[in-house]
């Protein structure tokens, strides 16, 4: 499919608007693989969770570049509109169960990002709180959009960084237990795997249900 327009998020992420197949869907929080239509990478296969409504006429991924890999996400942010991506099948285990805490560190935003638009365009954010860690404020992934959708419920943890306004530290154990009010709610993680697996833990050890707890296994 082609490139219809790259978008600059931050430092080091961009937003890909790409043709929409007819027929193609998705839901919120699902995803695809996704390879660049060269010579040499058409088999470089890569895992990005569609950001854009569900009935947008456009597909969307937004994407952090990982230049030292040399790999996809490299050769991503050399691409101009008019060039392609070949797509697949849809797939992805994160969807919205209910009202609860989402928990996202750095581009594990992204499968949440189509679910509170979503449910910001049906005005049903209420009862969501959205904790999200990043290493510096340059990191953080549309946070103006995050504050306007869900106001005072949005919390922005800087780990290495100590700014005015932002929480400095990291999610751990000690977090969850001064934030988490109500374990009998859903809970929402993305990030990097030792992460999630150490929130999960957490907070089966803290009495929310395993079967609430929805992340990508």
């Amino acid at each position: 499919m082609k490139i219809l327009a790259i978008e600059t998020v931050t430092h080091n992420v961009k937003s890909f608007r790409l043709e929409k197949p007819a027929g193609y869907s998705f839901n919120p929080g699902q995803a695809t693989e996704v390879s660049i239509n060269k010579e040499g990478w058409k088999d470089e296969k890569r895992p990005f969770t569609f950001t854009a409504l569900a009935d947008a006429p456009f597909l969307e991924f937004t994407i952090k570049r990982y230049p030292d890999h040399k790999g996809v996400t490299d050769q991503l942010h050399q691409l101009k509109p008019g060039d392609e991506l070949i797509l697949r099948d849809v797939w992805g285990a994160i969807e919205y169960k209910g009202p609860g805490y989402f928990i996202a560190g750095g581009a594990g935003i992204t499968p949440f990002l189509a679910i509170l638009r979503e449910l910001h365009r049906q005005g049903k954010l209420e009862g969501n709180t959205l904790f999200f860690s990043n290493q510096t404020y340059r990191d953080i992934i549309h946070e103006n959009e995050l504050k306007d959708m869900l106001s005072k419920n949005v919390v922005f943890i800087l780990s290495k960084e100590d700014k005015l306004g932002y929480l400095h530290t990291r999610i751990d154990k000690s977090f969850l237990q001064s934030n988490i009010t109500d374990t009998s709610k859903h809970f929402y993680i993305c990030g990097p795997d030792p992460m999630i697996n150490a929130i999960a833990e957490i907070l089966t050890g803290m009495g929310a249900d395993a079967d609430a707890v929805v992340f990508e296994k």
